[in-house]
């Protein structure tokens, strides 16, 4: 299935698509809540694509108790 291929940061900027009901909302109804719906929406992409980002670095799932010695 293609859903099953998308990454999940590509997912979270799809997410983006979600401002186009909000600025018809915006334009149609009140402007205020239009643009705090934008930033809603902003921060909640914003939240996604770093929640869903790659983790950075080495991963050393092995305890370390000081003396240079794993357990």
């Amino acid at each position: 299935m293609f859903l099953e291929t998308v990454s999940p940061r590509l997912a979270a900027t799809a997410g983006a698509l979600a401002v186009v009901p909000v600025l018809v909302y915006g334009v149609t109804n009140s402007g205020i809540a239009g643009l705090v719906s934008a930033v809603n929406v902003a921060l909640i992409i914003g939240s996604l694509y770093v929640a869903m980002s790659p983790l950075e670095g080495p991963h050393d799932d092995h305890a370390d108790d000081g003396n240079g010695t794993v357990s």
